[in-house]
Order: structure tokens, then sequence, then C-alpha cells
């Protein structure tokens, strides 16, 4: 009997897998955020400090990258293989799909990120030891290898959601899978947005300047950066949420909290109100106040930012292709790539998972809750924790109710169907459609005894 490629199933029960790989990944994407963007401000300062024979400025360039060597390259090396093995045993099937897919851009990817990591630690130390020319040189190898980087990583992201041609869906191929709208738009906001960050990060350095009009000088160069950056990315944001697929922008405006918006106006506002107080008031910048602020980036920008990316693409994972369960849920002929719907549909899950224990690939009287359960660890635990706390708890998913009977004709007349735009099709058999609904009526009694 053939069997789908499923793994092991990692269940994290206090905050949920996705939420743990969601946490890793917004402290990498603050790090690598502002490493880009620092590349191009270092980029663009160090070329202007040796070709106007400023020294102090040069000083500055090599004070930003020790900062960006200690935040940015530490804090990255450690939450970049983070993200690899969260995302190995959370979602291995969607990693998998991105490697099979990209693999050799990755690998570009690394080799830029490679030449990157050498280029902070030279324009650091050979700062005022060679010559002009060649370290303009490193500077601009530094800077284009920064931002190499993002240009590919963009392009897996952007596939994540949606691959970027219609017709990558039946010959595959990895340029019509990395090229679409969508990639472009995302590459100049992103640009954009990581030179706020780096405005920001930026700022930071120079509230350490002791010389008055030198520090007065950087701190209204940055704000100014800063502006144009918060304004710019803000209309590519918009673009590229013109270019997003109908129901990526559905789940947009149905799914997310009614707060998410106007927060996120909010903080990009206040942002852009403290680097105006800073370019009119140049006094006003302080160590502390610009520490707060790249927190708050952090905490009420790009965490918002990434989950609603993470919803639109629901209920895939990558390539609108797997399911969030690793569940494949769609024929790509080009690579040979099959719907396990029909399958599981015919045998059910529980008979033809490798991973089922022996004893519940038949559902009887006597296992019915421990083979729902199985099901829920399977089906449901990537999205939806099996407590009452985590990540969307399965247990507050049914308004309070307990009926078995009532969640039993649910889940067959909205999941079994896929009838719901977020929820991936689920087929349930009947017997376990039943044991499933018994688990979830019974989710207080069973979260007791576990306990």
């Amino acid at each position: 009997m053939n069997m789908p490629g499923l793994y092991p199933t990692w269940y994290e029960p206090v905050l949920g897998s996705g939420w743990v790989l969601g946490v890793i990944a917004v402290i990498h994407m603050l790090a690598s955020h502002v490493s880009v963007g620092a590349a191009l401000v270092s980029t663009w300062l160090a070329t202007v400090a040796v070709r106007r024979n400023r020294p102090e400025l040069l000083e500055y360039v090599r004070s930003y990258g020790v900062f960006l060597l200690v935040f940015s390259y530490v804090l990255g090396s450690i939450t970049g293989p983070g993200i690899w093995f969260s995302a190995t045993v959370a979602s291995p099937r969607g990693l998998s799909a991105l490697i099979h897919s990209f693999v050799w851009l990755w690998a570009t990817e690394w080799v830029f990120f490679v030449i990157e990591v050498i280029g902070i630690y030279l324009l650091v130390y050979l700062a005022g030891r060679i010559d002009s020319r060649s370290y303009l040189g490193i500077a601009w190898l530094f800077g284009g290898a920064s931002w190499a980087t993002m240009l590919v990583i963009v392009g897996i992201l952007s596939f994540m959601l949606w691959p970027g041609q219609e017709r990558w869906f039946v010959e595959g191929g990895t340029l019509t899978g990395f090229y679409g709208p969508y990639t472009f738009a995302q590459i100049l906001s992103r640009t954009c947005f990581m030179l706020m960050a780096a405005a920001l990060a930026g700022e930071l350095i120079a509230s350490r300047i002791e010389e008055p009009p030198f520090r007065m000088e950087m701190a209204r160069t940055l704000a100014k950066l800063g502006i144009s950056a918060a304004i710019l990315g803000s209309a590519f944001f918009q673009w590229g949420l013109s270019t997003v697929p109908e129901s990526a922008s559905l789940l947009l405006k149905t799914r997310l909290p009614g707060y998410f918006v106007p927060t996120m106006w909010a903080v990009l506002a206040v942002i852009v109100i403290y680097f105006i107080a800073i370019l009119a008031q140049p006094s006003l910048l302080s160590r502390r106040f610009s520490a707060v602020m790249l927190v708050s980036l952090l905490v009420f920008g790009i965490w918002p930012e990434e989950r609603a990316r993470e919803s639109m693409r629901k209920p895939y994972i990558a390539g609108q292709f797997i399911y969030s369960n690793q569940i494949i849920a769609r024929d790509v002929p080009g690579l040979g790539i099959k719907s396990e719907l029909p399958a599981l549909e015919q045998r059910g899950l529980l008979n033809s998972h490798p991973f089922i224990p022996q004893n519940l690939r038949r559902i009887s009287a006597g296992n019915q809750l421990e083979a729902g359960q199985t099901l829920a660890l399977v089906y449901c635990s990537n999205c939806h924790a099996l407590g009452s706390s985590g990540i969307r708890p399965l247990g507050k998913m049914f308004a309070g109710n307990r009926d078995a009977l009532e969640i039993e004709a649910f889940l067959k007349g909205a999941l079994v169907t896929g009838n719901m735009v977020n929820m991936p099709r689920i087929p349930l058999t009947d017997e376990e459609a039943h044991a499933l609904s018994l688990f979830i009526a019974g989710m207080p009694l069973w979260q007791a005894i576990n306990r």
C-alpha cells in the first residue's frame, strides 16, 4: 500500500510549533533587516567619507560596523540556524518543497552571505589602514552582497505565498515560481523598510558621538533617510497588496483583528514623527530613545507584518500546494507531484500515515478518544494548540460548544468538503470525523487528565 510521505508531528503544548518558529523568525527578521539596510547605508557613508576625506565619518562607519557585528551578525547567526532547526521539525515537507524548488538559489544566497560576513569584518578592521580605492571596493562589495541575499530570499518568500506565475502549477520550474508581480513589489518595499530600520539603528550609533556638530549632522542625515524610506516603503507596500491573489486579500480583510491595520499605520506614523522630531531638533537624540524606537519596530512593526504575511497564505505553507499540516493538496504535473487528498479520503489518515501506532489504525469503541487525539495532532496542531493556551487553541474554536454531533456536522460540512477559505480540506472518513468530534467535545476532560 502506498503511504504519503508524512513525518512525525512535533507538538509543543505551550506555544505551539508555529509560534516557536514565528518568534525565532521575527527576531531574525529584525537582525537581517537592520544588517541589509545598514550595509547599504555604510556603503554610502564610506563612499562619502573617502571622497570628501572625512576621517570622522569613516570612524562612524567603523562604529556602525562593530554594532552590526555584535547585534545583527551574532543575533542573526544564532536565530538563522534556529529557523532551520525549528522549520525542519515543525514543517518538514514545507521546507523540503522550498529546498527542492530553489536549492541553487539558496546556495547562491549563502555564497552572498559569506561574502557579506567577510565584508563587514574587512570594513571594520581595515578602516583607515588601506588605500581609499581598495576600501571603497570592499564597501561596495559588502553592500552589494548584502542586498543580493535579500533579493534571493524575497523570491522564495514570495513563492511561499503564491508561485510567481500561474503556469508554475502545470509546468513547475524555478524561475516561473520565483518571479512574479508580488516579488518585485516586495523587493522595493523591503529595501525601503530595511533602510528605515538601518536609520533607526544609525541614530542609536549617532547618539554616542561626542562632537556636537558632527552628532547633529548625522542625526539629521539619518532622519531624512528614515522619513524618505518610510514614505516610499509604504507606497511600495500598498502596491504589493494590489498584486496579491484575491484569496489573500480576502483573508487579510476577514481574518486579521480589526485593530491590526490601524496599529500598523500608527507604528509607522510614530516612527516618522520620531524622525521629524530629530530632524527639527537634533538635541532630542538620545541612546535610550533610539533603543526604544528600535525595539518598538520589532514588537509592533515586524511581528504584526510577519503575522499578516503568514495569514495571507492560509491554509497553505508553501506554493499553494502543501497545507500547513504537511498534506499535499494539489497536483503539480511538471514536478510529478500528486495530491494526497483522494487517497486520504478513500483510506483515511489513520490507515495511511506511516507513523500511526498499529493499535490506532482501526477505530473501535475502545480507542475513539485516542484516535481523535491523534487526528487532531496530525491535522490540526500545526495551527491550533490542543489546550486552552498557545496559538489559536482548538478548544476555543467552537464557541464553547461541547455537543459532539454538532461538531461532527461542522467537520463534515465545512472541513471535509473544503468550504472554508482559511482552512485546509480535511478528508476525514465517517469514523474519523466521529472520533475527532468526540475528542474535541471532551477536550476539557482530556486536558484535566493530561495536566
